[in-house]
This record gives structure tokens, C-alpha cells and sequence, in this order.
């Protein structure tokens, strides 16, 4: 029996790097340390080759293709592959199945772009860095962002401002911060807000550093509320406090102001610490107390508007933003027990400056010294006489109106031999003795 001949395992030939094989005295290629080793699970890189309808062919140095199917080339719905990837084109996938029932090798390029993403978006939540990525869909409640993850941004936490129309949004590249990160559930939730809130604070405090009290500015009504109007300066709102838009009494803010209305605005006061600006409207315009005081002097009769009726007398407006008082022993040369007895709401009549209380802001008025003038009595029949009858909030009397010497007895402007009617009636106290007259 002849002797079995034994067979020279292959060798490696020295200098090769291990590509080439002896066998046998023959020098032969070692195709097997040309494949790429790796696992199900690894991420590989390879070039893209061929791109049909369905799916993409990538060489990645194996003994074929890999293959990537159409719904694991991105995280976004109904993709085109063409859209994609391009031929030639390098990209890096995950390793689903080295050799699936037809024997191909399938790779997924989103969830290598997954575990990517996902290692980058753990480290900007740690950190505290926004991550950028692009608005894909709007569904109901915000915007899903491509991260290489998706990310759901609420429409909340899109601007600062509640946004109207979230498909303006679509398409575009934003930064956001990562508020909630659950791998489990591979749950990303994102704050675009945040961003814009770090980056006007910082806008904010340049602004606070340029700006000084007394100042004019220009700024754009950013909102409407009961107690007054905020004022956008560029990156900061400002408080108009409903006091300070205007020299008249203002009831509601938007009776004069409107969202959007640009307005010259004063300074008045900054908190620095809290970041919080005090701005002023009426500042802006002309004080009607400096008219009355240029233009008017005592003893001068003018026309006037009542604008309030009360018990010890009425008000009377004789400019824009200026009323003064005519106190009931001022209205009549007869006795008054009711001013109601000889003014109305709205009546036009004229007055004679008795007073100008310059450093008080206060006015204080007649209508009987105003010659030829007579006020006809008036038939109040059942209405309620001025102690019945609901006064006026008097808080809301500008402090320009009122004249200290008139208030503090009633009688102190008249003559001596005309005080006997600036008694208040029996049983009345006289609420003029008040720094602010308050309904008896």
C-alpha cells in the first residue's frame, strides 16, 4: 500500500502583509484577508454602487454587496433612494443580517446614522448644548426634527411667542436644546425656546447696559393687558403702566394703543438685577398742565365740558387731560343742595379760573362769577338727589385736577360777604377737606 503523501499547509508569504499564500511552491492570492470581519450589530463604511428604486448596493469589501432596503435608508417617510445617497458616495450602515434566507447581507444606513446621533445627542443633554437639525413633518401638537433620530419639538417650545402657523417652520435647520432623552423608547424631546430665551438674555443685559433713565426710545407694543402695555426695545420688553400712557384718565390700554403700534417711549426707571424696564408714554407728549399754565391765568373765563357730577360739585374738563373743580358753592348764586340741581354729565358751560395750583397740578373753578351766565334749575323729579345717587370712583381723577384751597373748606376763595353758600347742606359732611375728595 503506498504511502499517503502529505500536503504543506499554505504560508504566508513574508512581505505581503499576509495578502499572498505559498501552496505547494506556488505564490497565490489570499482573497479571505481581503474581506472585511466584522459582526451582526457593527457599523461599517463602503461606497455606494448601485442605487435602484427599492434599495441600495454597497461595497463594503465583502465577499458581496451589502444591501440597504429603501425604508432603512432614513429616518423620514416614502424616501427616494436617489434623494438619498449618490453613486459613489461613501456612507456608514449597520449590520442587520451577514446572510439573510437569500444569502444577501443587509445593512441599514439610518441606524448607524441612529447610534451616531444618539451618542452626539446624549452628550449635547449632558452638557447642556443645543444640537441642530432639520423640521421634517408637522404633526398634531409641534414638529418632528431630523436629528438622525426624531426628535419632537412642542409648539410651545418653539418660540417665545406662541406661534401661529408651524409650517413656516418646515424645511428649516434650528437648533434646540434636549430637554428629555429616554433611549428605551427612543424618545427625544426638544426646546427651540430655550435657545432663544439663553441668547436674548444675553441680548437683554446689552440692552439694560446701553439704557439709562430719562431716555427716548422707540419700541414696537408687544402685548395688551388691563394694567397697561408691554413695548418690544429690540430684544427686552418694557412696561407702560396704564398711569403713564397718557395725561387723560385711560380705562383700558387699548383704547389708545394697538399690538404692532411703534411708539416713542421715556425711561423711567431700571431694575437691573431683575431685568425689568418702567417706560412712560404721556412723557412723550405734551403736558396739558404746562399749556394751562402758560396759557391761562386767574380770573380768565373759558368753555368746559362736565365730566363727573358729585356731591360737593362737578367736574369740569377745559383742555384734553385737564379738569378742574367747580365746588358747589361755585355753581349757582342761589343755595345748591344738589349740583345735579343746575349741571349734567356732558353740559357745555363756561368757567372763571379761580385758582392754578401750579405745584399740586390742581384747577379750581366758577361757574356763577362768569358774567351773564345763568344756569337754568333742572326738574330732577324721582332721580336720586347727589347723597343717593352712585359717585364716581374718585381714585381715578387725575392728580392735575383738584385745587387744595377750594377742597380744604369750600369757602376760603370766595368774599366774605358771598361765603354764606359755600356751606355744604345740613347734615353733609364737606369731603373737600380731603387731599383727594372721597365720596361722603
Amino acid at each position: 500500500m503506498p504511502d499517503t503523501e502529505t500536503l504543506t499547509p499554505p504560508q504566508t508569504v513574508e512581505g505581503s502583509d499576509g495578502l499572498l499564500l505559498e501552496i505547494d511552491g506556488q505564490i497565490v492570492p489570499n482573497y479571505d484577508a481581503t474581506l472585511v470581519a466584522f459582526d451582526e450589530g457593527d457599523v461599517v463604511s463602503g461606497n455606494v454602487v448601485r442605487i435602484d428604486k427599492d434599495e441600495v448596493l454597497v461595497d463594503i469589501g465583502f465577499k458581496s454587496e451589502g444591501v440597504i432596503p429603501s425604508n432603512e435608508l432614513s429616518i423620514r417617510k416614502s424616501v427616494d433612494a436617489s434623494e438619498e445617497v449618490s453613486m459613489g458616495e461613501e456612507v456608514d450602515a449597520l449590520v442587520l443580517t451577514k446572510e439573510d434566507q437569500n444569502g444577501r447581507l443587509i445593512l441599514s444606513k439610518k441606524r448607524a446614522r441612529f447610534e451616531k446621533a444618539w451618542r452626539r445627542i446624549e452628550a449635547a443633554a449632558e452638557s447642556g448644548e443645543p444640537v441642530e437639525g432639520t423640521v421634517i413633518e408637522v404633526v398634531k401638537g409641534g414638529l418632528i426634527i431630523d436629528l438622525g433620530v426624531r426628535g419632537f419639538l412642542p409648539a410651545s417650545l418653539v418660540d417665545i411667542r406662541r406661534v401661529q402657523n408651524l409650517d413656516d417652520f418646515l424645511g428649516q435647520k434650528i437648533d434646540c436644546k434636549v430637554i428629555e432623552l429616554n433611549r428605551s423608547r427612543n424618545n427625544v424631546v426638544l426646546s427651540r425656546r430655550a435657545v432663544l430665551e439663553e441668547e436674548r438674555k444675553e441680548v437683554r443685559q446689552q440692552i439694560l447696559d446701553r439704557l439709562q433713565p430719562g431716555q427716548v426710545v422707540e419700541g414696537a407694543i408687544s402685548n395688551i393687558v388691563d394694567f397697561g402695555a408691554f413695548v418690544d426695545l429690540d430684544g427686552i420688553d418694557g412696561l407702560i403702566h396704564i398711569s403713564e400712557l397718557s395725561w387723560s384718565h385711560v380705562n383700558h390700554p387699548s383704547e389708545i394703543l394697538s399690538i404692532g403700534d411703534v411708539v416713542p417711549v421715556k425711561v423711567l426707571d431700571i431694575d437691573r438685577d431683575r431685568q425689568r424696564i418702567s417706560l412712560g408714554l404721556k412723557q412723550t407728549q405734551e403736558d396739558p398742565w404746562q399749556r394751562v399754565v402758560d396759557t391761562y391765568n386767574l380770573g380768565d373765563e373759558l368753555a368746559g365740558k362736565v365730566t363727573k357730577v358729585v356731591s360737593f360739585g362737578a367736574f369740569v374738563e377745559i383742555l384734553d387731560g385737564v379738569e378742574g373743580l367747580v365746588h358747589i358753592s361755585e355753581l349757582a348764586q342761589h343755595h345748591v343742595e344738589n349740583p345735579r340741581e343746575v349741571v349734567g354729565q356732558d353740559d357745555q358751560i363756561r368757567v372763571k379760573i379761580l385758582e392754578i395750583d401750579s405745584e399740586r397740578r390742581r384747577l379750581s373753578l366758577s361757574v356763577k362769577r362768569v358774567e351773564g351766565q345763568s344756569l337754568p334749575l333742572r326738574d330732577l323729579g324721582d332721580a336720586p338727589d347727589a347723597d343717593g345717587a352712585p359717585e364716581p370712583d374718585l381714585s381715578e381723577v387725575p392728580e392735575l385736577d383738584l385745587s387744595e384751597e377750594v377742597f380744604s373748606s369750600g369757602t376760603e376763595a370766595l368774599p366774605a360777604e358771598e361765603s354764606s353758600n359755600g356751606e355744604p347742606p345740613s347734615g353733609e359732611a364737606d369731603p373737600l377737606d380731603a387731599d383727594r375728595p372721597s365720596v361722603p
